[in-house]
């Protein structure tokens, strides 16, 4: 019995519309972690990871309002680092699949 391996094609504009996606939930990870870490809010990296990542949270920024602060940072900021990935993921395998 034969075996058949499909192959997983991807092209170039997929891989990078995958990074695209990939360097925006960085920031907003980092965004996540400066805020929950304390980092010094004057810093010149932090404040532009924080312009950025206010940016790309879209609608997602007060999403919820649970009382805690740091909890209601997790749980909007990760929403949309989830839907950026899903987003830009489905979009490279769209350009992948008619290409």
């Amino acid at each position: 019995m034969a075996v058949y391996a499909r192959r997983r094609r991807t092209t170039v504009v997929g891989s990078i519309i995958r990074w695209i996606g990939a360097v925006i939930a960085i920031i907003l990870a980092l965004h996540v972690l400066f805020v929950l870490l304390g980092a010094n809010a004057g810093n010149a990296f932090v404040q532009f990871v924080a312009n950025w990542a206010g940016i790309l949270a879209l609608w997602f920024k007060n999403l919820f309002a649970t009382g805690n602060g740091q909890l209601d940072l997790v749980l909007n900021y990760g929403i949309a680092i989830v839907f950026w990935v899903i987003v830009f993921g489905l979009l490279a395998r769209l350009v992948d699949r008619t290409t």
